[in-house]
């Protein structure tokens, strides 16, 4: 199974859309997929419909009850979901008490292994001892950067911060997010990419009305746009790009 994390310390910027989108597509092309909401605010279980389980996740990292017990369906084939809730404010918490400390989550996401191909996890913005934890336990970390200054120096920040610990690098991938080509400074910065973004995957993520939708329907783009849609055809390479890289 492998692992990809969608994370950025900067919020705003489409990444629970980046990883309602890209679990849909996964599963379309029948790679049996997880999508484990980290973020209490629990945006992407919203979406899929989730009921969270409180109870539940402080008795697994208790060790009296497996993980698995967390899943529930989603409403689409190859998908199910580890719903989140404001509860999960309390990780950082429930994953100090675990040693090693960051390799906890790696822990968990372990038996999945024997259901999945796939691991998603939509992640809080912060650099914590969960991020940490997703940090090790992901095999991409797919960032998404609005084409602007401030999004950008959260991005140089994460990648200074994993040079400070010693983490791979390389498992960061930033990609263009909400990006306004009618903006002269999107446009710039998309046209000539400044050396964080030098790893960038290629596909950009447009700003539209369209990916706003998901909120009204609570669905991924694929289950109600148009096949032609532009948005969901950046969606589309985003996850062939992601999908070669990780070889699935």
């Amino acid at each position: 199974m492998k692992t990809l994390a969608l994370h950025n310390l900067k919020g705003g910027v489409g990444k629970t859309a980046a990883a309602v989108n890209l679990a849909y597509l996964a599963a379309a092309n029948d790679v049996p997929t997880l999508l484990w909401d980290l973020d209490p605010q629990g945006a992407a279980s919203w979406y899929f419909h989730g009921e969270p389980q409180e109870q539940k996740l402080k008795s697994v990292f208790q060790g009296s009850t497996p993980v698995g017990r967390l899943v529930v369906p989603s409403p689409y084939e190859n998908l199910k979901l580890i719903p989140a809730d404001l509860s999960y404010r309390y990780l950082d918490i429930l994953l100090k008490k675990v040693e090693p400390p960051r390799e906890a989550l790696k822990r968990l996401l372990k038996p999945f292994s024997e259901q999945f191909a796939l691991a998603v996890l939509d992640c809080p913005p912060s650099l914590s001892h969960l991020a940490d934890n997703i940090f090790e336990a992901a095999d991409m970390i797919a960032v998404p950067v609005v084409p602007t200054f401030l999004s950008l120096r959260a991005l140089e920040q994460v990648q200074a911060y994993f040079k400070q610990e010693g983490l791979d690098v390389r498992k960061l991938r930033p990609f263009y997010s909400m990006a306004d080509r009618r903006r002269g400074l999107h446009r710039e910065l998309i046209e000539q990419p400044p050396l964080a973004m030098a790893r960038a995957l290629k596909a950009v993520i447009p700003y539209a009305s369209m990916v706003e939708r998901m909120g009204e329907r609570r669905a991924p783009m694929a289950a109600y746009a148009p096949s032609e849609d532009p948005a969901l055809l950046a969606y589309a390479e985003l996850w062939l790009e992601v999908s070669a890289a990780l070889r699935l």
